[in-house]
């Protein structure tokens, strides 16, 4: 089992040494992330402005404003860039040259995807967290729910590399996947509870959202940092449902990769 990983080093590392030639992203990514969470959170902060203890949703307006400022850097995490690679690589018939070689194509893809999530987490997230922990009052978590959460995010960070490899392979089907990249980003946005907390969610709309993928990239690691869950059994069910849904996709990732060599079609190149 070791060695067979052992295989997939190389494209982690050649995807840092990518990495390191476009350091002024970074920068931008940061800006970027910051004025979107800024927008954000001041908004909402307004609408909470006035309310004494806890209002809409059984939000503080620290708790409201925690919930946007870490929603904002999950999603950079999840900014991965697989969608965008595979899909170049199908266009470009690039993909082919992976079936001559020993390794999996959706494992190669989660390894060299890893540096991408660590450099955006240490390059991004924690400077974005750090300026508006000076700049607004947060919600200071118990150890026990940060814990929870580390889990939780790794968990949210694998839905959202095989929802981005789904994503991606739909290359398979049409040319130009940037339409198929923009709805994702959107129902994602929205159905995780990036954009509007589930707990402000109208009932029926609400329960589809709490019983999507989506959920485990955003509101359910915030509900465990926030400690809204009732005991340690719906915290486990919360991180269940995770498991269960990335095993879920991981599978059908799989399943449809194999599906798409059997029709496999190289457009360029």
């Amino acid at each position: 089992m070791t060695a067979r990983l052992r295989r997939y080093t190389p494209f982690a590392t050649s995807g840092l040494q990518s990495l390191l030639q476009y350091r002024s992203m970074f920068a931008m990514t940061a800006v970027t992330a910051a004025a979107g969470a800024a927008v954000t959170v001041f908004l909402w902060r307004a609408v909470y402005a006035g309310t004494p203890g806890r209002g809409p949703g059984g939000f503080t307006v620290e708790d409201i404003t925690t919930y946007l400022l870490v929603a904002q850097v999950l999603q950079v995490l999840h900014t991965n860039r697989v969608d965008d690679e595979v899909a170049a690589e199908v266009y470009r018939g690039d993909v082919a040259v992976m079936l001559v070689r020993p390794v999996s194509y959706p494992v190669m893809r989660f390894f060299a995807c890893l540096p991408v999530v660590g450099a955006n987490a240490v390059l991004v997230g924690l400077p974005v967290l750090g300026l508006f922990a000076l700049l607004v009052p947060l919600s200071a978590p118990r150890p026990a729910d940060l814990l929870l959460f580390a889990v939780s995010t790794t968990l949210s960070v694998l839905l959202a590399f095989c929802v981005n490899l789904l994503t991606g392979m739909t290359g398979f089907l049409t040319t130009n996947t940037w339409g198929v990249r923009m709805v994702k980003q959107s129902v994602v946005a929205f159905f995780a509870g990036q954009l509007v907390p589930i707990a402000l969610m109208p009932g029926p709309l609400a329960a589809l959202a709490k019983a999507l993928p989506f959920r485990g990239m955003v509101d359910g690691p915030l509900t465990l940092l926030l400690g809204r869950y009732h005991g340690w059994t719906d915290a486990a069910g919360l991180l269940a449902q995770q498991m269960a849904w990335a095993a879920g996709l991981a599978l059908l990732c799989a399943a449809l990769w194999r599906a798409a060599l059997g029709r496999l079609e190289v457009l360029g190149g």
